[in-house]
Formats: C-alpha cells, sequence, structure tokens
C-alpha cells in the first residue's frame, strides 16, 4: 500500500464510531461487495458506491445503503469503495484516496468475469469529498496515482459513468475548504487535478444551488464535457444546502446511458395526456382591444387568451404557457402546450394559454417583437382577471418551449422593458412581472453577433454570449429550464442564463437530458427524464411555495 500513514484508517463510520473498534483491523482500503440481483433482473452494470466525509472519514452511510437498495432493484451488482481517512500528513488531502480508488477500479474489473457483469459497464455512484475523488478518477485514469505493485496494477482503472452528487472541491477557490468566493471569478478555475484524458466518460451531476461547495464546479466540467463531445447531465435544485438531491435522476441518467434494463418503447406525450378531464371553466378572451394592436402586420394570426380552470383548485397560482414554433407559428392545443396545461390542471392548478402572433414580423423588426408585445399584455391581463376568479395577482408564472422558451426568457428579465407603449389603463396600472418562469429547450438564447446561435460550436465558442434581449432586471425571478444535452439549440444556454441568475442571487433549477435532443418531450421512454420531465414543474413550484393552497 502506497504512502501508508498510522494515523489512517478505512472504515465506515458506522463501524470506526462502534465500541470495540479495532484500528489495527482497519487500517488499509477495501471493497465490500453485496448480494447480486436476481439472475433475471442483471443489466451487466456494477456500481462502485463511494462515500464522502471531508477526506476525515466516510460517513454516508445511510445513503449509501439507500443507493444499494434502489440499484439493485435495477439489476446493479453494488459494491463500496471504502478508502483511507482522515486526509495524510505531508501530502495533498486527496492523495490516498486517489491511490485506493484506482487500485479500488482495478479490482472491480479483474473481478467482472467472476462475478458477472461487463468490465465495461462499470459506473461509480459518490457524494461530496467521495465526488471529487470520482472526478478525479473519471477524467485521470490514463494517468497512474502510484507506482505498480502487482499484475492488478496493469488492469484498467477507468469507470463508464459518473453520477457526482454535491461534488466538493471541484474548482480552484475551494481546494479542501468550501468556496471562499463562491466559485464565481474570472480568475477561478476547474481543479488541474482533473484532467480530461481520453478515457473520461458521460457523467451526471446531482448539486444543490445553495451548496457552500459551489454548485459552478458542475455547470463548469459540464461545460468541458459537453466540449468534449461526452452525453452528461446537470441537475441543480434551487436553495438546497450541500447534500444528496435528485438520485431518481442519476437513475434515469444510467437508463438513458443504456446501463440499465433496456429502455422501453418511447410514448407520445400528447397520448399520454389527451384529455381536458379535469378542467372545469374555459373561457377565450383577445389580447388587444380592438384597433389598439401595436405593430399590425399583414398575414400574422390574431392572439387569444384561454383559461382552463380545474374542477377543484388546489392552489391560487397561475401558469401562463405558450408553445414555440420558431416564431413561424405556434399551437396552443399542441404537445409542448396542452400536456402540461392537463398536468396542471389534475394537480389542481389554473393555467392561461397564450396565442401570440406569427409568422414573424417584417423587417426592420426583429423575430419575436410582435410576440412580445403579445405575452407581456396578455401577463396584464391574467393578473388584472386573477382575482375575480379565486386566484392570486402575485403568483403568476409563465412557460414556453424553443421559441417560447425565448420569449419567456424574454418576459421574465425584461419586465420593466416596455415592449410597446400603452394602449389603456391596464397597461398603466397592471405590472408584467412574473413570480415564476419554465424554460423547456429554449432557442435563439445564446449570441454570437448573428441572428442565430452559433449551433456549429455547441454554444462553446469563446465569443458566443446571452442574447441582448435579455435584461435581467431587477423583476426577474426564480426560473426552471429543462433541456436536451444534444439540442442543436445548445444546452449550454440553460446553464449559462441559471448561472447568471445565481450571480444575481436568483436561485433557479436546470435539468439537462443526456443524448436527448430539440423536442426530446415529444415521445419518449418511461423511466428517463424526457418521460418524468413535466414533474420537475410541480416540483419547482412546490420547492418554492408558488403552489401552496
Amino acid at each position: 500500500m502506497p504512502d501508508r500513514q498510522e494515523h489512517q484508517i478505512a472504515a465506515m463510520t458506522d463501524e470506526s464510531e462502534a465500541p470495540g473498534f479495532d484500528r489495527a483491523a482497519h487500517a488499509e482500503p477495501y471493497l465490500e461487495w453485496f448480494e447480486p440481483p436476481p439472475p433475471q433482473k442483471r443489466t451487466g452494470t456494477c456500481a462502485v458506491l463511494i462515500s464522502g466525509g471531508g477526506y476525515n472519514n466516510c460517513c454516508d452511510v445511510q445513503m449509501l445503503k439507500d443507493w444499494r437498495k434502489r440499484l439493485t432493484e435495477e439489476g446493479v451488482q453494488c459494491v463500496y469503495l471504502v478508502y483511507r481517512t482522515p486526509r495524510p500528513n505531508g501530502l495533498p488531502f486527496w492523495k490516498s484516496a486517489l491511490e485506493d480508488g484506482q487500485r479500488g477500479l482495478r479490482l472491480v474489473r479483474s473481478q467482472a468475469a467472476a462475478r458477472g457483469f461487463d468490465p465495461e459497464r462499470i459506473v461509480t455512484i459518490s457524494q461530496s469529498a467521495g465526488s471529487h475523488m470520482a472526478v478525479a478518477l473519471a477524467t485521470g485514469a490514463l494517468t497512474p496515482a502510484y507506482g505498480p505493485t502487482d499484475e492488478i496494477d496493469a488492469v484498467p482503472c477507468h469507470v463508464n459513468a459518473a453520477v457526482v452528487s454535491a461534488l466538493a472541491y471541484g474548482l480552484t477557490d475551494g481546494s479542501g475548504h468550501p468556496n471562499t468566493r463562491q466559485g464565481d471569478g474570472a480568475d477561478i478555475g476547474i481543479d488541474p487535478l482533473f484532467l480530461f484524458d481520453e478515457k473520461t466518460p458521460p457523467m451526471c451531476f446531482l448539486h444543490g444551488g445553495a451548496d457552500v461547495y459551489s454548485p459552478l464546479a458542475a455547470t463548469r466540467i459540464y461545460r468541458r464535457l459537453r466540449a468534449m463531445g461526452r452525453p452528461s447531465e446537470v441537475h441543480i435544485y434551487p436553495d438546497k444546502p450541500h447534500g444528496m438531491y435528485g438520485f431518481e435522476r442519476g437513475v434515469e441518467f444510467l437508463r438513458q446511458m443504456g446501463f440499465l434494463a433496456p429502455l422501453e418503447p418511447e410514448v407520445a406525450l400528447m397520448e399520454r395526456y389527451d384529455s381536458d378531464g379535469a378542467r372545469a371553466q374555459w373561457e377565450k378572451l383577445p389580447v388587444w382591444p380592438e384597433g389598439a394592436m401595436p405593430d399590425p402586420q399583414a398575414g400574422q394570426c390574431e392572439p387569444y387568451i384561454e383559461w382552463h380552470v380545474p374542477a377543484r383548485l388546489s392552489t391560487r397560482a397561475v401558469q401562463i404557457i405558450w408553445a414555440g414554433g420558431a416564431y413561424t407559428g405556434n399551437l396552443p392545443d399542441d404537445f409542448e402546450v396542452a400536456p402540461a396545461r392537463r398536468f396542471l390542471n389534475e394537480r389542481g392548478m389554473a393555467v392561461a394559454t397564450v396565442k401570440y402572433r406569427t409568422p414573424r414580423p417584417a423587417p426592420p423588426l426583429a423575430k419575436h417583437v410582435t410576440a412580445w408585445q403579445d405575452v407581456q399584455r396578455a401577463i396584464r391581463i391574467v393578473r388584472s382577471h386573477a382575482a375575480a376568479r379565486g386566484l392570486d395577482p402575485e403568483r403568476i408564472g409563465i412557460m414556453g418551449s424553443s421559441a417560447g422558451g425565448h420569449l419567456a426568457l424574454m418576459a421574465a428579465t425584461s419586465a420593466r422593458h416596455m415592449a410597446y407603449w400603452p394602449v389603456d389603463d391596464l397597461d398603466e396600472r397592471v405590472s408584467p412581472a412574473v413570480q415564476w418562469a419554465v424554460c423547456i429547450y429554449p432557442a435563439y438564447t445564446l449570441w454570437d453577433g448573428g441572428e442565430k446561435e452559433n449551433v456549429e460550436a455547441g454554444g462553446n465558442a469563446p465569443n458566443v454570449r446571452l442574447a441582448p434581449e435579455f435584461s435581467f432586471d431587477p423583476d426577474t425571478p426564480p426560473m426552471l429550464f429543462v433541456h436536451g444535452d444534444s439540442d442543436v439549440w445548445p444546452a449550454v444556454a440553460s446553464v449559462a442564463v441559471w448561472e447568471q441568475l445565481r450571480r444575481m442571487g436568483v436561485q433557479g433549477e436546470v435539468h439537462t437530458l443526456a443524448t436527448r435532443g430539440h423536442c426530446f418531450n415529444r415521445s419518449a421512454s418511461p423511466g428517463t427524464g424526457s418521460y418524468t420531465y413535466l414533474e420537475r414543474i410541480w416540483e419547482f413550484l412546490g420547492a418554492k411555495g408558488f403552489n401552496a393552497p
């Protein structure tokens, strides 16, 4: 064992804190194998579970038990990697743990045939300091952490996927401690321990938005993986401190990437939500007073609002939804609107949908101007009508997909920017500010000086920035983003807006979905993030208290 130090042990804290613990018997790191799944459920995947503990102990006892139970149900062979702690003296704080991790992975791979799993289906699941070690293992498998000791050290130590929870020490202002500047600054980079070599696998990051170990470590590494062409995910939960959140997203990631049972056939979203049965009231309203519509254009559709109110309200909040369509058309009863409307109605929430003007206005007006005018006016109408319907005018949210996501971003970040000159007293009295926004695969979000996003570079080109129509004014609310990682309108756009919100002190939520493209939700396989994405909306509203009674 390299770098042996007498003060170190290898034990989970339920062992080390038990009466009569024998330090001498726990001086060396070990693998703890568990019963394999039943033969009929085995997937050929092995999950190496790694505890956190600040490199001072291995403390996540119950968490690893929970992970093991869930993954065994999914047909995965589980093994604990228990490494040496506390931190070594006179060496980098991670040194002995990384040595143990590489050796442990070699041992795991060497036992694949005997234990009945595929040596190229080895994944890690980790937490906190364990995640720091797991990322170092995942990105640096081609660089030995110690010299060879026997024939096992000739076995490769790479992993094939990693689920990384609450990554600690991932940025240079938090090396061995919480981030001193929240991980944000031009002079702050990814930990140089992470080498990003050719064996770097797909990864899924789970992180709390208020973690003292900055969630920017997750987004920065996610950006790096995207630039390398590795399908990956990032899931960040608003207001959550250090800890594990969204483990089920990690399971969905492994399923999407083929490490669990084969994906079931995809199901069309409109088939799953094909009825307005929960709706009790419906009403259609014009957006503009007759003759008062700004910038009228020949050939554009007439804008309108539709109220969809359930028979029983569970909340007084209102969700406004509109579709995408590249600003050439928009369909309020298509898959981008109707399923979400029905999903929320079933849960007792009122929904207003908007048909905005399309196709695009004639130059010199930008593609989005008349649509922006319509939705800004529609928000004012919904707010002004809410109280009479028993709803809360101060709990109004908006949602859009694709071009509609771009429109939602504009409406949310630029409420103090007039989209049109007031046409009546409603425009004078009522603010178009909203309390939240949901953006599903927003398009046109990045800007490289031209009209379209820099899709060729996947959003990673150095001259790409957020589009100038997003003001990020003081009324900018919390936002939820769900975006396919393989979208031609890059998912990094949603991540970049989330990062900007964080700099403003606004806690948003973001979920990217590995291998999924634009309109990922049109049809999806059960048990994947593309199938369950509507649940993220209800969870976000609940976490923020927006859907309270």
